[in-house]
């Protein structure tokens, strides 16, 4: 069939225009892809990818402590640092001496520093509330851990203190037959013992037939403070049967009044402790002690959980404002009597004890294989 010039024409025409918008349709479709390959990594970190992954290795972190002594201490941070590690970071380790005021010294340093992520180890609000907001500000995440702290965008990790107190209490009411005089040990200013005491009033209060006949207690060398306070009340109280038990607040002070009462030869006396370490194992172990049990989460978990909780804001996610770590009560009677062990082996006697899951991720999970390759 022949076609007329001006008819051929036009057919061209059509055919060209046709080609042209093809052409320019294939030029978005191949953007568009060049601008979605582009993406995938962004979307990838987001899931938790490689480059989420890379992104979160080298970190530099500050730990900021009130103190920084005795195994609870020495143990936590070894749980930190650890973990730090694991995910391929570096934790510089900022101590206080138990001085609120260098603490806030410390802490405004890892501000200006520009470090990645902060960790706040005890503390109080009024303390710390100021520097933690220039942290914020400055867009570096912080996590705190028994500090007090009530930050939006912080998340503060906190031991389950009234369950403490009531695990180690009940235990000395058990023991005691719900009567006898007591020793309290304890100090005012430090938001997880001010919990404590709460329980410790109301513990009381429901039991009149336990009665208190002393109390002391110094965060500064709290370990020696608590031995020559004790030493003191036993001088103070010398017949036997005259001081039923000791309740300690902390385990630092457990140790110094286990020690006070061992050497006066008075283990009819019982202690009743909060937190747990190796060295506190030991001693409740010891048949010959009169520190009988204790309350307490693992310490290096405690670290662990914490480093968990700033990876995940360093990685964007949103967190809780608050993480309770819940304890486990530790007794003589659940220990094995034909050998010595540590904390690490303590899982195996004492359900709910040992290494903990909180605040791990996949993303998180993957991060120490990656690192660890």
């Amino acid at each position: 069939m022949k076609i007329k010039p001006r008819t051929g024409f036009a057919l061209a025409l059509i055919l060209a225009v046709v080609l042209v918008l093809s052409a320019c349709g294939s030029k978005e479709e191949n953007a568009n892809n060049a601008g979605n390959a582009g993406n995938a990594p962004a979307n990838n970190a987001a899931a938790g990818g490689d480059a989420s992954l890379d992104s979160l290795k080298g970190k530099k972190i500050a730990l900021i402590m009130q103190f920084n002594q005795g195994t609870f201490s020495a143990q936590y941070v070894d749980g930190v640092k650890k973990q730090i590690e694991k995910f391929g970071g570096k934790v510089t380790v900022l101590a206080s001496d138990n001085d609120l005021n260098k603490m806030v010294t410390n802490l405004d340093t890892a501000v200006n520093q520009k470090y990645d992520g902060i960790l706040i180890d005890h503390g109080s609000a009024d303390a710390l509330t100021n520097g933690v907001n220039k942290a914020i500000a400055a867009k570096i995440p912080v996590v705190a851990f028994d500090s007090g702290l009530s930050v939006e965008a912080v998340t503060s990790l906190a031991q389950n203190d009234q369950l403490l107190a009531e695990k180690s209490l009940e235990a000395l009411k058990k023991d005691s037959g719900g009567k006898g005089n007591i020793v309290k040990v304890w100090v005012a200013g430090f938001p997880p013992m001010e919990t404590r005491q709460i329980t410790y009033a109301e513990f009381l209060k429901n039991n009149p037939d336990i009665k208190e006949i002393s109390q002391f207690g110094d965060a500064n060398q709290a370990q020696l403070d608590a031995q020559t306070r004790m030493e003191a009340v036993l001088k103070q109280y010398p017949e036997k049967g005259s001081i039923t038990a000791v309740w300690a607040a902390w385990d630092e002070f457990a140790k110094g009044v286990t020690n006070a009462i061992k050497q006066a030869g008075r283990t009819e006396i019982k202690v009743y402790g909060i937190d747990l370490s190796d060295e506190d194992l030991a001693l409740i172990q010891d048949p010959a002690s009169p520190w009988v049990a204790s309350a307490g989460a693992d310490p290096s978990s405690i670290g662990q959980v914490q480093v968990r909780y700033l990876y995940q804001k360093l990685h964007g996610d949103q967190t809780d404002a608050t993480v309770q770590i819940e304890p486990v009560f530790v007794s003589r009677d659940a220990l094995p009597t034909d050998k010595k062990i540590t904390t690490a082996e303590l899982g195996e006697y004492v359900k709910g004890w040992g290494t903990s899951e909180q605040g791990n991720t996949d993303y998180l999970k993957a991060l120490e294989q990656s690192v660890g390759k």
